[in-house]
């Protein structure tokens, strides 16, 4: 077969994954507070958008022409915030293309077709003589204001406190230890002993077990020399902390809260692990004691800190933010898409006069600015109103949850909801991953509405979580005395017209972090 260079030409149609369309996708998969950061990031690093120092205050008008890109311009600066709200009216929100048929195989043809569709004439990305066209900037300077802000109270700013007064820290569990070392009789090597040692000290207050002998290698010290140094941090607070393990946190409260019980300390000695397991009968056979006064030291051990750490834990709470709220209106729910704490954008009408009396680098510098803020702004719009149309499709699938909670859930998977939008599965789990929705029944991620199915007794189905529900209700009322098994929690639910099995039921238990029956008794 002869080898030769030939010239052919042919026309193929396939999708480019330009920065605007990867910036798109970037949004869509954002959570409520990450989209706060990317449009502080995109007001800091782009000076052709701006935030508004008053929210009374009205932008100038845009000559609105067909393109998306114009509608998103004359939104940002008429000050329409991130994206008009849907309602009843515009389930939409704003007037873009609907997205490519649910076949599509990839999120890019979902997003892309949202993006690149616009009217006979227009570009999916504005060129510079559309942008100069489009936007009226003789209006921008009529408008344009800028002022410094006041300081508080009308006071000069060097009459306020410095900036490092109202600065804390709250102080760690090493922290501490390391104060409490400095008041500490120790010698210079104890001191450097202890150092050490506080180290291998957890955030739960627990010495690794092995941080004895590492801390004699590694200083070169005796075993016995490390132990003292042990023994000194072990008095002090919080009381229990330095321990090896459970067992030895526990004797040390008891110790240092005068608190000696001979069957108290013999109980955490010897019988901790049938503590456990709640089998106080063989605790007491086994000590010849009664009962009743095996479940007396039960309730002491009870009030003790298994972690003595907790109350130094520097770990920062994790604040949920819904993305979107439903509200029960009459008989009927109202989706309202969270827009607190976003900066409201609008294209800065400084830039007018500057592109008016300048030319060359700088000029093509404001007009890619620009572009690039026409399209933050229409992508933003774009996710705000998939992010609706999912959650309208979620609640049209999952209404009886809305109104009877999660007990009410259905079977649901994403491909449901892709077919009943229009859009791809890869979309959907985007959407509704790190999205939370505030629901009369509380605060839930999107994901949570979607579960696999599980059979009923008459051939119909139940979601799993729904499942899962029942089970945690059923084990919540049980009484202590008598806990539930799992296989009696099989037979309550096959009354109740739910067909599952033992192990399922005891997978769910697991996964609702709920001990087993033997651990759930109470006695006292």
């Amino acid at each position: 077969m002869a080898l030769d260079l030939r010239l052919q030409q042919k026309m193929v149609q396939q999708l480019v994954m330009t920065p605007q369309l990867q910036q798109a996708i970037k949004l869509l998969q954002l959570s409520h507070m990450e989209m706060a950061d990317v449009l502080q990031a995109e007001l800091e690093q782009n000076p052709v958008l701006e935030e508004p120092n008053d929210g009374s205050d009205e932008g100038p008008e845009v000559n609105a022409e067909s393109n998306a890109e114009t509608e998103a311009a004359a939104e940002a600066d008429g000050m329409m915030g991130l994206g008009a709200t849907p309602d009843a009216d515009n389930p939409s929100g704003t007037e873009l293309a609907l997205p490519g048929p649910a076949e599509q195989s990839e999120i890019v043809t979902d997003i892309g077709t949202v993006l690149t569709e616009a009217p006979a004439g227009s570009t999916p990305e504005p060129t510079s003589n559309e942008v100069e066209r489009e936007i009226d900037w003789e209006s921008y300077l009529d408008t344009y204001s800028y002022s410094l802000p006041a300081s508080a109270g009308g006071r000069a700013d060097d009459e306020l406190p410095p900036f490092e007064a109202t600065m804390t820290k709250s102080q760690s569990l090493h922290d501490h230890l390391r104060w409490q070392v400095q008041l500490a009789d120790l010698s210079a090597e104890e001191n450097q002993v202890a150092a050490m040692l506080i180290e291998e000290i957890n955030e739960d207050g627990y010495l690794a077990p092995e941080a004895v002998a590492l801390v004699a290698d590694e200083l070169d010290v005796s075993v016995d020399d490390v132990e003292t140094v042990v023994r000194e941090l072990q008095t002090f607070e919080p009381t229990g902390v330095a321990a090896r393990n459970l067992r030895e946190c526990l004797l040390i409260q008891v110790r240092e809260r005068a608190a000696e019980n001979p069957l108290l300390v013999e109980i955490i000695d010897k019988h901790l692990h049938q503590v456990e397991r709640r089998n106080y009968l063989a605790i007491a056979k086994e000590l010849k004691v009664p009962v009743e006064a095996v479940t007396d030291v039960v309730k002491l051990i009870g009030h003790l800190e298994p972690r003595p750490g907790r109350s130094y834990s520097d770990r920062e709470p994790q604040y949920i933010t819904p993305d979107i709220y439903v509200v029960k209106v009459g008989d009927d729910y109202a989706i309202l898409l969270n827009e607190d704490g976003l900066p409201k954008l609008r294209i800065s009408n400084y830039y007018r006069e500057a592109m008016a009396h300048s030319g060359g680098n700088t000029k093509s510098f404001i007009q890619e600015k620009l572009r690039s803020a026409v399209w933050l702004i229409r992508s933003i719009h774009m996710r705000q109103r998939t992010i609706y149309r999912v959650m309208e499709s979620i609640l049209k699938f999952q209404h009886d949850f809305f109104e009877r909670g999660p007990t009410a859930l259905k079977p649901l998977i994403l491909k449901d909801v892709a077919e009943d939008v229009g859009m791809h599965e890869s979309t959907i789990s985007r959407v509704t991953t790190n999205k939370y929705v505030h629901t009369p029944q509380g605060i839930y991620e999107l994901k949570y509405f979607f579960n696999s199915s599980i059979a009923k007794v008459d051939g119909d189905a139940i979601a799993s979580e729904s499942v899962r529900n029942h089970i945690e209700k059923l084990i919540r009322e049980e009484s202590p005395k008598s806990p539930l098994s799992d296989q009696q929690i099989v037979e309550v639910l096959k009354k109740q017209n739910i067909d599952i099995a033992r192990r399922t039921v005891a997978k769910y238990r697991e996964m609702l972090r709920i001990p087993s029956s033997s651990k759930r008794k109470r006695t006292f």
